[in-house]
C-alpha cells in the first residue's frame, strides 16, 4: 500500500517499539535518516532503536550517539529508511525480509517491499522526506537536523548534483538556522581526503577507459588496488563521484570489485541518458542521473555488460 508522509507520520505516531534499518554499504542518506528518525521518534516518547551495519565505516562515526540496537531488541515495528529493495539489506537485516512494516524512501526504482510504502522519487535525498515527517509533529531540533544535513548534503554532493532542487535548498536552510555545524559537517564529507584515497583517484584516472568519443568513461578499483594502497571502505565513499568530473563525459561508470567474481557498479549520467535504465538491465535501479547495480563476473565482464547495457539504452530511446 502507498502512503504520503502525513500518513507515515500518523502511523508512526501511533505504534511503538521501532527498529530502524539502513541499506547494505550505507551511505549518509540512510545512516543520517534513521539517526533523524529514531531520535525524533525518542523525542516522541517511543523506544526506537537502529540495527547496527555491519557495513558501515568510521567516516559516519561521530552521528551515531546512543541509537545502535542492543542484540537482545525484539521490535514490534520495523521501519526502513533509504533503501529500494529487500536485496539492499544488510546480512544482519535479512531476517526481516517480509517485515517491514513501513518503507520510507526517494528512489523511483523502489520495488514496494514493505507493509506501507512511502516514496517521494522528486526528492533528491531521503532526508527531505524524513524532514517532512519530522516537521509534522514538531519542529527540528539541531539534534535531529545534524543528521539530516549529513543525509541530504551527503546524497547530493553538497548540493551540486542534478538531483538538487529548490525544496533541497530550503530544507537544508532549515536544518542550518538550528545551529548546526554545517562547516564540520562539509569540511568532513567534500573537503578531506586521505592520502591514500588520493593515491586512488590518480589510479583510476590512469586506467580509466573512454568510449563514445570521450562521452563515456569507465573506471575500475580492483580488489589488487585497495591491497596495494592497504585502502579500506572509508577511502573509496563516494569515489564515483570522481569520474564524471572530466570534461566532456556525459556518462560516467565506476566499477569497485566487492570479491572475486562480484563488481558493484556506480553509474552517473546526464540528461540524455537514463541511469536507472542502464541499471535495471542489470538487476540494479535508482535515480535518472544517478544509479546502481552489481555485475557478477570479473572488472573486464563487468565493463563489458555495462556497456552492453548502456548502447541498448541509447539505441532504444
Amino acid at each position: 500500500m502507498t502512503w504520503d508522509y502525513q500518513q507515515a507520520a500518523q502511523f508512526l505516531h501511533d505504534r511503538d517499539g521501532f527498529l530502524l534499518l539502513t541499506h547494505r554499504r550505507p551511505d549518509g542518506d540512510t545512516i543520517g535518516c534513521a539517526i533523524a528518525l529514531c531520535l525524533a521518534l525518542r523525542k516522541l516518547g517511543k523506544t526506537a532503536y537502529v540495527l547496527p551495519n555491519p557495513d558501515a565505516t568510521s567516516l559516519f562515526a561521530p552521528y551515531w550517539g546512543e541509537v545502535l540496537a542492543p542484540a537482545d531488541f525484539q521490535p514490534d515495528t520495523v521501519v526502513s529508511t533509504d533503501i529500494a529493495s529487500e536485496g539492499l539489506f544488510p546480512v544482519n537485516a535479512e531476517t526481516y525480509k517480509g517485515r517491514v512494516d513501513l518503507c520510507l524512501d526517494h528512489h523511483p526504482s523502489n520495488t514496494g517491499f514493505a507493509r506501507y510504502n512511502c516514496v517521494e522519487a522528486d526528492k533528491a535525498a531521503c532526508g527531505e522526506l524524513i524532514y517532512r515527517i519530522v516537521t509534522v509533529w514538531f519542529p527540528v531540533d539541531a539534534h535531529i537536523a545534524l543528521p539530516l544535513y549529513v543525509a541530504i548534503s551527503t546524497d547530493t554532493g553538497c548540493f551540486v548534483y542534478s538531483n538538487t532542487t529548490p525544496h533541497t535548498h530550503r530544507v537544508a536552510a532549515a536544518l542550518m538556522e538550528t545551529g548546526i555545524d554545517y562547516a564540520a559537517v562539509n569540511k568532513r564529507h567534500f573537503r578531506t581526503k586521505s592520502y591514500i584515497r588520493l593515491r586512488l583517484e590518480s589510479r583510476m584516472i590512469e586506467t580509466m577507459d573512454l568510449h563514445d568519443e570521450g562521452r563515456t568513461a569507465i573506471a575500475a578499483i580492483s580488489l589488487s588496488d585497495m591491497a596495494e594502497f592497504g585502502a579500506a571502505e572509508e577511502d573509496v565513499e563516494d569515489i564515483a563521484a570522481v569520474v564524471g568530473q572530466l570534461a566532456g563525459v556525459h556518462t560516467a561508470v565506476t566499477i569497485r570489485e566487492l570479491k572475486p567474481g562480484e563488481c558493484k557498479l556506480s553509474v552517473r549520467t546526464a540528461a540524455d541518458l537514463d541511469a536507472s535504465r542502464v541499471c535495471s538491465l542489470l538487476g540494479g535501479g535508482g535515480h535518472a542521473a544517478a544509479a546502481g547495480c552489481s555485475v557478477m563476473g570479473s572488472v573486464a565482464e563487468a565493463k563489458a555488460a555495462v556497456l552492453n547495457a548502456i548502447r541498448q539504452v541509447r539505441d532504444h530511446g
